[in-house]
């Protein structure tokens, strides 16, 4: 050990929803907790933005939801697709036995700086910005700290355990030998903004045309707008032009195609390379990956924010008592990725039955564009979009806080 290390009981590495969550939760419970975010703060565009039921009742368990619920957000609970000229509601989050009976369009920053400022309440939370982990240190093949990059120099970092919650290209968990399977994904995204204005709708929806495919997130005064191209595609859109490219945009809008022309430059278009994979095993001796580090989710129905939040709560539940003993072992670490690997494969292969069925075929398609028949049931039967509604909002294995404040 060095003379200037730190030494901690859990060290997690990335200020995502997963780190900033566990973060939280160990601190309440009395672990010691030293959370790294790279960055000075937490503003970065096109991030995950859609707080699902379940994380809201996580939030209410914690007793945080009226004040969270206070933050800028947009009450979505219905979401709404349009196949050609056939509107369907996919999910009704209103009947979820939950306080929460909606998803809430709010930007991450927010909701990260709120669980930030409620962790920073505890004694045993710390929390260091413009800090990264660039390397694990081991020792006879068991991790016991990090060494890290900051603003005021090189930090090495000793702990009980360390977490990897630094997202789909964790630095981490490629220097640990834990090994990804990648499942491929058909298209990936360009992210932009477009204004919007009262007479807008207020609908946060979803368009799949022949060929092309669009979504629209409403975020209060403007929309967040994601425009679906087959893998690979970024470089091939952007040598059409960008007056090809609003006119794509501008015939997708339900609204006057003009609002396309907010688009000035590409600098505003912003590409997110889809992703499909999970870690074989999550963990090794005195290391854990959660959230994007041990599964990085596809889009469809935006749940990655919240199965990160789920796994950060499971983590807490199973791990809390073992390192405010110091007491932990590699059966407590593999319990996480049981208790947790089961909804993420189911998730994941939902997620890619849709990217097959209904994804790969709009943007390959010519002419009129079809549902599938499971859409075009939900369409027709009353409550049947019910049961999407709780995969999304819950998830099929919804965590619930089990740790007290100590």
């Amino acid at each position: 050990m060095t003379a200037n290390a730190i030494i901690t009981s859990c060290c997690i590495a990335g200020g995502g929803p997963a780190g900033m969550m566990l973060g939280l939760l160990l601190a309440r419970a009395g672990v010691d907790v030293i959370v790294l975010e790279k960055h000075a703060d937490f503003l970065r565009d096109f991030r995950g933005d859609t707080i699902h039921p379940s994380t809201l009742e996580i939030m209410h368990e914690l007793g945080f939801l009226d004040e969270f619920l206070k933050l800028p957000h947009q009450p979505v609970p219905r979401l709404v697709a349009q196949f050609g000229t056939q509107a369907i509601a996919l999910a009704d989050f209103t009947h979820l036995p939950t306080r929460a009976k909606f998803i809430a369009m709010m930007p991450q920053w927010d909701f990260l700086d709120f669980l930030a400022n409620k962790a920073r309440a505890y004694k045993t939370f710390r929390l260091i910005m413009q800090a990264q982990a660039i390397e694990l240190v081991e020792n006879q093949g068991k991790v016991i700290g990090v060494k890290a990059s900051s603003r005021d120099g090189p930090l090495e970092i000793h702990a009980a355990l360390v977490v990897a919650a630094d997202g789909r290209d964790s630095t981490l968990r490629a220097q640990s030998g834990l090994t990804v399977t990648d499942f491929g994904a058909p298209m990936d995204a360009l992210w932009f903004r477009l204004s919007r204005r009262e007479s807008d709708t207020d609908q946060t929806q979803g368009r799949f045309e022949a060929g092309r495919l669009f979504v629209m997130l409403n975020r209060g005064n403007y929309w967040q707008c994601a425009f679906v191209i087959p893998k690979g595609w970024n470089e091939r859109v952007r040598a059409a032009g960008l007056e090809a490219f609003q006119r794509d945009v501008g015939a997708l809008l339900p609204f006057t195609a003009e609002r396309a022309q907010d688009i000035m430059d590409w600098e505003q278009v912003k590409l997110l390379t889809v992703q499909v994979n999970r870690l074989n095993t999550w963990w090794r001796d005195g290391f854990l990956c959660i959230g994007d580090a041990a599964h990085a989710m596809s889009p469809v129905g935006g749940v990655g924010v919240n199965l990160a939040v789920q796994d950060a709560v499971a983590a807490a539940n199973i791990l809390a008592a073992p390192l405010g003993k110091n007491q932990l072992s590699n059966d407590d670490l593999a319990a996480v990725q049981k208790r947790r690997e089961w909804p993420t494969k189911v998730t994941q292969r939902l997620q890619l039955a849709i990217q097959n069925s209904v994804i790969a075929p709009a943007l390959i398609g010519k002419g009129e564009f079809r549902p599938p028949l499971a859409l075009r049931l939900i369409a027709r039967v009353p409550g049947l979009n019910r049961i999407p509604a709780r995969l999304i909002g819950l998830g099929v294995r919804p965590e619930h806080v089990e740790t007290h404040e100590v």
